[in-house]
C-alpha cells in the first residue's frame, strides 16, 4: 500500500483569528472552522482532555490544505526563543507566489518578519524565508520570467 495523498499540514498557533488573517492575506481561502474535543481527540493526539479550535484553509488551486490549531486545554507550550531555520523537525512551509514583494507587503501588517533577505537563485527564482504566526517559518518563491 502506498500513500494516497497528503491531506494537510497542521500548525499550532497562539491566536487562531490572527493566523487565519495572516494566511488569508497570503492568499489561502478559509474552508471551515470547528471545535475539537472528546475521547477520540484525546486518543488521536495523545493528550488528555483536549479542547481546541481548528481552521482549515486551502490554496487557490485546491491541491493543498493548511490546518491551524489553537489549543484551549491543555494550554500550548510556548518556545522561549523562536527556533532558527536549522532546528531539527519541521523546517518550513513553502508557497509559490506571483509577486514576492506584494506578498510581503500584505503579510507585514500581520506580523511577518524576514529572516534574511529576498534572494535570487540562478536568475530563476526570487526566494525568502520569513517568520509567520507563532514562530512558524515560511518560504516564498517567485519564479522569474
Amino acid at each position: 500500500m502506498t500513500v494516497q495523498r497528503m491531506d494537510n499540514v497542521a500548525i499550532v498557533v497562539e491566536d487562531l483569528d490572527a493566523a487565519i488573517a495572516f494566511f488569508s492575506a497570503l492568499g489561502l481561502e478559509l474552508e471551515g472552522r470547528a471545535h475539537i474535543e472528546g475521547p477520540w481527540a484525546d486518543q488521536t493526539v495523545g493528550l488528555p482532555n483536549i479542547q481546541s479550535e481548528i481552521a482549515v484553509l486551502r490554496t487557490p488551486d485546491n491541491h493543498s490544505k493548511l490546518e491551524l490549531t489553537e489549543y484551549l486545554t491543555p494550554p500550548p507550550i510556548p518556545t522561549s526563543t523562536p527556533p532558527p531555520p536549522n532546528t531539527l523537525g519541521l523546517h518550513r512551509i513553502m508557497f509559490a507566489v506571483d509577486d514576492i514583494d506584494a506578498t510581503l507587503a500584505r503579510l507585514r501588517p500581520h506580523g511577518a518578519q524576514l529572516l534574511g533577505e529576498v534572494a535570487t537563485y540562478q536568475s530563476s527564482y526570487r526566494l525568502c524565508y520569513l517568520r509567520g504566526p507563532s514562530t512558524t517559518i515560511l518560504a516564498l518563491a517567485q519564479q522569474l520570467p
